[in-house]
């Protein structure tokens, strides 16, 4: 009896410290409670690195100078403050350029789109002399950096008469090139050669050409890619402040990311106050420049907020980390 009462005392023990190691642990590592706390931990940590900034610039947009010189106020303001977003939008001459802004990332980005998928199904696809050499070629203008190209390109566009118009942005875009023009051929060029073979031999055998074959198979099949080139390119022109910068010196129109460099005058000028500012005055337009500057990344969150669930299945589906 003695020793029957010891082996259930044990079996009970036994029992209960498995029901506790699959609780907490699993009967694999990534089913236990332990590995997903930690997960939701790291991606929690992670999550408030980059939504720190923005909610530190929406606080900071909404707050009064009585607000903003009062140590004692971070994140809450004692007062609600919109009309800064009303200067900010007077100074960024917000309406405007946001229609510049949205004409030339959207373009851009639908012709980049679709010049770059064929590229890339060119080389992953058709047989063309010397394919390996001019894929080379692709690879080492990705690794050129942008700005050993400004000089040549720059003589290119003042010849041309293109500067202070949109084409330095629009035309690159037509012919696969403009900004990580390269890195979308590669994605493309990736995406496509992991297709299978069968499709376009069958394809083949109806009597569909090489473009009909990419029109009507391969382009409903590489919405994930396209998804993904199309919100990289629109992110990038949006942001870009280089090239306007370089090509816009002279124009009578500004994209938002020149728009917020000349913040700071407009602001002078619609106060009517002189061009030498003190820190006092800079302090006092801060929390209209960091509305400014939540206006200009507004329409890049809302874009992605509707796009996300498709943006995250192309992630997944083409094995692209950015």
């Amino acid at each position: 009896m003695v020793l029957l009462n010891r082996v259930r005392r044990y079996w009970v023990r036994h029992h209960i410290a498995e029901r506790l190691r699959v609780a907490f642990v699993g009967r694999q590592i990534v089913d236990g409670l332990l590995f997903k706390a930690a997960l939701i931990a790291i991606l929690i940590s992670v999550s408030v690195l980059y939504v720190k900034p923005l909610l530190y610039m929406m606080s900071t947009s909404l707050k009064t100078l009585p607000d903003l010189l009062d140590q004692s106020v971070r994140w809450i303001p004692n007062t609600l403050e919109w009309l800064n977003y009303e200067k900010a939008i007077g100074g960024l001459k917000y309406w405007r350029s946001l229609g510049i802004t949205s004409f030339i990332a959207l373009t851009a980005a639908v012709l980049q789109t679709l010049a770059c998928g064929i590229t890339g199904y060119a080389f992953a696809r058709l047989h063309i002399p010397g394919k390996k050499f001019w894929f080379a070629i692709v690879i080492l203008t990705f690794l050129i950096p942008q700005q050993t190209l400004v000089i040549p390109l720059y003589v290119m566009y003042v010849k041309l008469g293109w500067l202070n118009t949109v084409l330095p942005f629009i035309v690159p875009a037509i012919v696969a090139q403009g900004i990580k023009g390269s890195l979308f051929i590669i994605i493309f060029r990736q995406f496509f050669s992991t297709l299978p073979k069968e499709l376009e031999e069958s394809a083949r055998m109806d009597g569909a050409g090489a473009f009909r074959t990419y029109w009507k198979i391969m382009i409903p099949l590489s919405r994930p890619a396209l998804l993904i080139v199309f919100l990289f390119s629109f992110v990038w022109h949006w942001n870009d402040y280089f090239e306007p910068a370089l090509y816009l010196k002279g124009a009578d129109f500004y994209p938002l990311s020149l728009s917020l460099e000349h913040l700071q005058a407009n602001l002078n000028f619609m106060s009517g106050s002189s061009s030498g500012l003190t820190n006092v005055v800079v302090d006092v337009n801060e929390p209209i420049k960091m509305a400014a500057a939540f206006l200009i990344i507004l329409p890049p969150l809302i874009l992605y907020m509707f796009a996300q669930r498709y943006f995250v299945e192309g992630i997944e589906r083409t094995g692209i980390v950015e």
